[in-house]
């Protein structure tokens, strides 16, 4: 299992002790979405009105909203949650944050936005709105940045957990691991699309760069 929220989607009775017979890795940390968030201020300083583009269909919905809502209000920012459940609702989704000047995006995971990353990504551009993201392919899609667990890393730790339970090991006994490693990716094409100019210390913390 590489999911995110296993507590929440009621894959497992905790993180400590999975119980039943899943266990495996997670990708979704409580602080993941506000570092997001904080990532994106220092990024584009003057956004102080953002989009929260989110699923709410997603069985996370509920979570990863409330994280954004603490998390801006922890950094002075106003969060406007706009929905879209379809591929066909993502234009209106950005036209909605155009009319109400949202001046950037967070988009929330989800695995229809994954799939539509591209066209988010051309969506969030042509509304002149800096986007971040919490999988590293919005970025490399076109999207300003992500903030992300190494897409490699859970590969190799579910190589730990199958040998474990191939020594006979039960998945009730193993806990559900949460990535121990972030990757920040930049998109310095974008940036320069958008008429930003990123912080040289930004620049410099991100693992790519994207020119």
């Amino acid at each position: 299992m590489n999911v995110a929220g296993p507590v929440e989607s009621g894959l497992v009775g905790s993180l400590a002790r999975p119980g039943g017979n899943v266990t495996g890795l997670s990708r979704l940390t409580p602080e993941l979405i506000g570092k997001n968030l904080e990532l994106l201020k220092d990024a584009v300083p003057q956004a102080d009105r953002v989009a929260a583009l989110a699923n709410p269909t997603n069985p996370l919905y509920p979570v990863m909203v409330r994280n954004a809502k603490h998390a801006a209000g922890s950094l002075g920012v106003k969060l406007r949650v706009v929905e879209a459940r379809a591929p066909n609702e993502l234009e209106g989704a950005f036209s909605s944050m155009a009319r109400e000047r949202a001046n950037a995006v967070l988009v929330l995971p989800d695995g229809m936005f994954w799939g539509q990353r591209r066209r988010i990504a051309d969506l969030a551009l042509k509304n002149h709105l800096p986007s971040t993201f919490q999988n590293s392919e919005h970025a490399e899609a076109g999207g300003l940045m992500s903030y992300a667990p190494n897409s490699a890393a859970p590969y190799r730790r579910a190589a730990v957990y199958v040998d474990k339970i191939l020594k006979g090991a039960k998945p009730a006994d193993l806990p559900v691991e949460q990535p121990a490693k972030y990757d920040l990716v930049i998109n310095l094409k974008t940036a320069k699309a958008l008429g930003l100019t990123i912080p040289q210390s930004l620049l410099l913390r991100a693992d790519q760069v994207i020119e």
